[in-house]
């Protein structure tokens, strides 16, 4: 900002307001933020429309947060905003536009609380001065309440961009309209198999959309990705070699690539898994602690300073990998005998590890997992049901469900030694 000394006709140029006063918080302070005000009403990542407005409901009773009627869902539920702050510079949030994607659901709630609170804090306070947050939680309600990524129509909301179909889609682009923001974070869950380049399984995917075909980078991409390597670099305090990005091909159906293509600035990020965090508490704990990082440094400017390096030299995000393998050992087809195999295991949830099923049987020396389990020249004994018998024939389909004993040898009465799962 420049203010004119007229009389000495000269300018100073000063700081942004914002940057003046209290430092930004450290990433560990804002990991005890996360924690001090984690709303413990929520403790799964499945839970319904219902259940997460009844838990926010204390945070929303303070007048620091405004909360609005924007629309309704296809099966009638209500889809609000919660704004916070009456600065200048706006910003906007949205999270679980698709239903089985809560990760950054759970971490606004625990910023209303830390926003609502009474308590003093510098950081609040210049959050509240400098800008406006507009938060939509939980935009596809309908798919919340089933657990699916789709809304009640079987339409994935994030598709829905051109043609406006779902109600859903309408309320998004209308909220956006209206307060014309000028950053926005489109908020998700990616899936738990999801690996930084050839390495470590992904905590945290960022993108900042291609707004055109050309992937060009005019000045709100440019601006985009600044917040991006702002996040990469601030993600990586505590996890290292997990932050990937995101494929940026141009999706003319996508929100995000068009909330680019409109004038904001937009960062996608995108929630994966980390090992022993099943109900994704612990990434919810970093989403919170970033997301209230992030907003800082647009409040601050801080994030103008970031290196674009820091996003350009992520690893891509790549697939393709099963959850867990089982190598070294033999596999025991009752009736036929034991054969040298390995075998793949894909979980229905990936990340609580539950309902595993057979997906590959055989040389999978190349495969990659995320999990992978040397059975040290042992032999697997599917449990009943997790063979096809027929005609007296037996078999090990494909899609059958991951249960075996394993045993020193191919007898059935060999020693036991471990089960899954």
């Amino acid at each position: 900002m420049r203010r004119w000394l007229p009389a000495l006709l000269l300018f100073v140029t000063l700081p942004p307001l914002a940057a003046q006063g209290a430092p930004a918080l450290s990433w560990t302070e804002r990991l005890a933020i996360a924690e001090k005000y984690r709303v413990a009403a929520i403790t799964q990542r499945r839970f319904t429309h219902q259940q997460f407005w009844d838990a926010v409901s204390p945070s929303l009773a303070s007048p620091r947060l405004r909360v609005a009627e924007v629309g309704r869902s296809m099966q009638d539920r209500p889809l609000r905003t919660v704004t916070f702050g009456s600065g200048p510079t706006t910003v906007f949030l949205w999270s679980q536009m698709h239903g089985d994607e809560a990760t950054a659901t759970m971490a606004l709630a625990d910023l209303f609380a830390f926003l609502a609170s009474p308590d003093q804090s510098p950081v609040r306070q210049r959050l509240e001065r400098d800008l406006t947050i507009t938060f939509l939680p939980m935009l596809n309600p309908d798919g919340a309440e089933v657990f699916q990524r789709e809304n009640a129509a079987g339409i994935d909301i994030n598709r829905d961009v051109r043609r406006l179909a779902s109600p859903e889609a309408r309320t998004l682009k209308a909220v956006r309209d209206r307060i014309q923001p000028q950053y926005g974070f489109n908020l998700h869950d990616q899936s738990a198999r999801t690996r930084v380049g050839q390495g470590e399984q992904a905590a945290i995917a960022l993108l900042p959309p291609a707004a055109d075909e050309a992937r060009s980078y005019g000045p709100v991409r440019s601006r985009a990705r600044l917040v991006a390597a702002w996040l990469a670099t601030d993600f990586g305090n505590a996890l290292t070699g997990r932050i990937a990005r995101y494929d940026d091909t141009f999706n003319p159906r996508a929100f995000g690539d068009l909330m680019q293509a409109w004038g904001t600035s937009t960062v996608l990020i995108e929630s994966g898994a980390l090992p022993d965090d099943p109900q994704k508490q612990r990434l919810r704990t970093y989403n919170a602690a970033a997301i209230l990082g992030v907003l800082d440094a647009i409040a601050t400017g801080a994030f103008e300073r970031a290196d674009p390096a820091a996003y350009d030299s992520l690893p891509f995000n790549r697939g393709g990998a099963y959850d867990l393998l089982l190598t070294g050992g033999s596999l025991v087809v009752p009736g036929v005998g034991a054969l040298r195999a390995d075998v793949a295991i894909n979980f229905d949830d990936s990340v609580a590890r539950t309902g595993g099923h057979v997906r590959e049987v055989g040389d999978l020396e190349t495969a990659v997992a995320m999990d992978t389990l040397d059975l040290g020249g042992r032999f697997l004994h599917p449990m009943p049901d997790a063979v096809l018998v027929t005609g007296g024939s037996t078999w090990v389909p494909i899609g059958a469900p991951a249960r075996f004993i394993i045993r020193e040898g191919a007898a059935a009465d060999s020693r036991e030694v471990g089960r899954l799962p």
